[in-house]
């Protein structure tokens, strides 16, 4: 089914595997897709993927914390398109950004801030830009940010990111406010873990490290809150967001869309 026919969608931080679902997934939806990064080889070949798999899509260099490149880049959009339906930003903070997991009385401001730069400021850029974009050419568009959900979760020594994670969910309440008006929906993917990305196997292992216990028993400390016996798949959000940035998804506008396969210790 292609449900986003005839659609003009761009996915920032598209090196890394989630936006990579999306950007695949959006395509497969009939969507034009632009996919970009700060390492152009990892986008050109997402974009080579997506042709061979009967897509259309485009890679360039954005650098998604850079307002000016993401300006230029989305005037260039739209100047070659007329609109600009979709924008999804995957952007994400590795272990080591964070200076590890230092409790908050340890924690520097700055490995504090880091997350809430990287991940908040990141969404908080391209999402108006893109908004301005939309507004400028009616496109009555759809923004996609993404959270983590450790907005919701009582984690200790993840201050910075968990207190991100809240932030973006925080935003995208108010920018769908903001721009609904004009018919342009702003929603939040909120996923659970995803076990086959490499950013959940990286955390585990330094975690795992970093507290003196087995791997695996941060994955069965994670499980056990299941409600199926089953945790998403990168295949699955990239179907979810498809949908979400379809007509139907409509209805979801200004929500933060948990995609965890149920867990009892989220709200």
């Amino acid at each position: 089914m292609e449900n986003l026919k005839d659609k003009v969608a761009v996915v920032f931080a598209a090196s890394g595997e989630i936006a990579g679902a999306v950007a695949r997934a959006f395509s497969q939806h009939g969507a034009k897709i632009y996919v970009t990064a700060r390492d152009l080889d990892a986008v050109k070949a997402l974009a080579r993927q997506i042709k061979a798999n009967g897509g259309n899509a485009e890679a360039a260099k954005v650098d998604a914390l850079n307002e000016a490149e993401i300006d230029g880049f989305l005037k260039q959009v739209v100047s070659d398109n007329g609109k600009l339906d979709i924008i999804f930003n995957g952007i994400g903070v590795s272990y080591s950004e964070m200076g590890g997991r230092p409790p908050t009385t340890v924690a520097t401001f700055e490995e504090f801030m880091a997350p809430m730069e990287k991940i908040c400021g990141s969404q908080f850029l391209t999402s108006r830009v893109a908004a301005k974009y939309m507004l400028q050419t009616r496109s009555e568009g759809t923004i996609l940010l993404l959270t983590a959900a450790l907005s919701r979760s009582k984690l200790p020594n993840l201050a910075g990111i968990t207190a991100a994670s809240a932030a973006v969910e925080g935003l995208t309440r108010v920018m769908a406010a903001e721009w609904g008006g004009d018919g342009i929906k702003v929603i939040c993917i909120c996923p659970g873990a995803i076990m086959e990305t490499k950013r959940i196997s990286g955390w585990i292992e330094a975690s795992a490290k970093h507290l003196g216990i087995p791997s695996e028993q941060i994955v069965a400390q994670y499980k056990a809150f299941d409600i199926l016996k089953t945790t998403p798949t990168l295949k699955q959000l990239g179907e979810t967001a498809a949908f979400l940035a379809s007509e139907i998804g409509v209805v979801f506008n200004s929500h933060v869309v948990d995609m965890d396969c149920g867990k009892l210790n989220i709200l």
